[in-house]
């Protein structure tokens, strides 16, 4: 599978700590992500990331395409609901477009564990069922 990985400045910390948890199975799959995010995660894991131009520079709409594209399989965004603005263009236009392409998208630690855990059993694997990559 496809993962992208994108952490909001404040929640950058606790995406690393995550992919150290689940390097085990993450390894296994195409990692994409935002930049920063992409190279903390790379330097504390060794996991082989592809990394988008940073969040701020468009990396985030990089990975909005990628996922228009069905290049993304799964979302793990990682947001800081209380101390970024609430109507971020971007961030609205990524979760839309994993909900017109349903894309599974976890936007904090508790549904990325459930989503983590779905991918270890195979639990995903209805997504090439439901939408077959052309």
């Amino acid at each position: 599978m496809n993962i992208a990985l994108i952490a909001h400045d404040t929640k950058k910390e606790l995406m690393v700590q995550f992919c150290i948890a689940y390097c085990g199975i993450l390894c296994h799959h195409d990692l994409v992500a935002t930049g920063t995010t992409g190279n903390l995660v790379s330097e504390a894991t060794g996991l082989k990331i592809t990394c988008q131009m940073s969040g701020q520079s468009g990396g985030d709409q990089q990975i909005s395409a990628r996922i228009d594209c069905n290049e993304i399989d799964l979302v793990l965004f990682f947001r800081d609901a209380v101390s970024t603005k609430e109507d971020d263009p971007n961030d609205l236009e990524m979760l839309r477009l994993c909900d017109k392409n349903n894309i599974p998208v976890a936007t904090n630690i508790a549904t990325a564990e459930v989503l983590i855990h779905g991918l270890e059993r195979g639990d995903l694997d209805w997504r090439n069922i439901v939408n077959p990559r052309k």
